[in-house]
This record gives structure tokens, sequence and C-alpha cells, in this order.
């Protein structure tokens, strides 16, 4: 696969592998990674095939894998950067955790009906056009299968989330470091659950967990459960 797009993710966590190369000890959910629920949101995940979407560094993909009985784990981003950065640190636990470089959507496209589960943790949810992202994701589940997501509740800047389905210009780097912007969708919780309605899933729950601390750039965090009818 090859792109003329640059990586806006090539800096993303890069600092962090030199000293943090062991599968975590723990899943969460919120932004600061340190409180609130685990991967029981998930539900049975026992002989489960499971995606990652915007798995970046695939740490998370990779305790699901070690730390369950998934049947697969499959971590998809699209950046090049982070596939590498997965692939040194967690490529020798294939089978079971499979690491993917592939754009979400088209990656959910080709695979319909194949997924039990489906999450992001802040990652494809918030990067990709609901409306393209959430359908596929419903087209790639089998009956019953969930998507769970965590994604900001409000802007890092205490700006409040949006009421329409417009995303906000953030700012990113490429390789080289020039200055760029990505586009990044916060979105009010009723609109989140519309959404999910719209794209046919059912059982919508959506919780606010609040910031473990008051730091600068600290966040409440929306954890968004859904089902797909089982028929």
């Amino acid at each position: 696969m090859t792109s003329t797009t640059p990586d806006l993710w090539h800096h993303y966590g890069r600092a962090r592998v030199s000293n943090d190369r062991d599968v975590s000890g723990a899943f969460r959910w919120n932004w600061s990674q340190d409180a609130g629920p685990g991967p029981e949101v998930l539900g049975e995940l026992t002989g489960a095939r499971v995606g990652d979407l915007g798995a970046g560094a695939a740490r998370h993909a990779a305790y699901l894998a070690t730390r369950h009985s998934p049947a697969q784990v499959v971590a998809v981003d699209s950046s090049p950067a982070q596939y590498a950065i997965a692939t040194d640190l967690y490529g020798h636990l294939a089978p079971r955790l499979s690491i993917v470089r592939a754009d979400v959507v088209g990656h959910l496209q080709a695979m319909p009906a194949m997924y039990d589960g489906l999450y992001s943790v802040f990652g494809a949810v918030d990067f990709t056009d609901p409306c393209r992202l959430l359908p596929t994701a419903a087209a790639a589940l089998r009956p019953g299968g969930r998507l769970v997501f965590s994604t900001l509740a409000h802007y890092l800047n205490g700006t409040a989330a949006r009421c329409d389905v417009v995303p906000a210009a953030v700012r990113a780097r490429t390789p080289d470091g020039k200055e760029a912007t990505m586009h990044r969708w916060v979105l009010q919780d009723r609109l989140w659950a519309t959404l999910l309605d719209e794209a046919g899933f059912t059982r919508v729950a959506v919780t606010t967990l609040s910031a473990s601390d008051d730091g600068p750039c600290t966040a409440d965090t929306l954890l968004v459960s859904a089902r797909l009818p089982t028929q």
C-alpha cells in the first residue's frame, strides 16, 4: 500500500517505544488511561473476532490478545509509522493479534459480517466522518455484534462538543516537522446516539467518565456502546 498523503501520525507515541515495550497491564477507556471501566465493556471475548479501529501502536489490542482468549484481535490503522511501531512491539503475538495497515472504512467494507466486536479508544471514530464509519462498522459486525468507543466529551480547550456533524481542524505535524491539520469529530452524546441509530444500531448507551485530574490538557470522556439486532 502506498500513499502520497503525509503521515500525520508519524511522531505520535514514538518517544514511548524506547522505554515501554511490554504489553500493558490494564485496558482503560478514559482520556488519561488511568481510571474507569476496562475491557468488560466489550462483553464476552472468548472465541470472538474483535477489531481495534485506529489502533495506533496496538497497545490495547495486544492487551486483549494476551489477557483474554479471543479468536483474533485485528489492529487496524492507516498510518505507516504506527503500523511499523505496532509490528515492532507486538508482531510476535501473531496470529492471535493481526496488525493491519489500511484505511479503516475500506477495511470494514471488505469484511462484511466478519466481526463479533469493534472498538476505538480515541481512535478512528474520532478522526473519521461518522456518517461513513458507523454504517460500515454496522455492516462489518455479525448480528448481535457490539461497537464500543471512547471519545472526547468536549474539546481539550473546554469548548462544548458540537450538536452537528462538523469536524474541527486540529494541529498535527508531517514527518518532516511541518505544521498541518487533521479533522476530529467532537460531538454531543445525543448526536452520537442519533447517528448510531441511523446506522442500524440498537441498545445505545452513553456514559460520561469524568476527568481523573485537572491538568491543562485533561478532558471528560464519552464511553459509547451499541449493539446490532440479533437478526
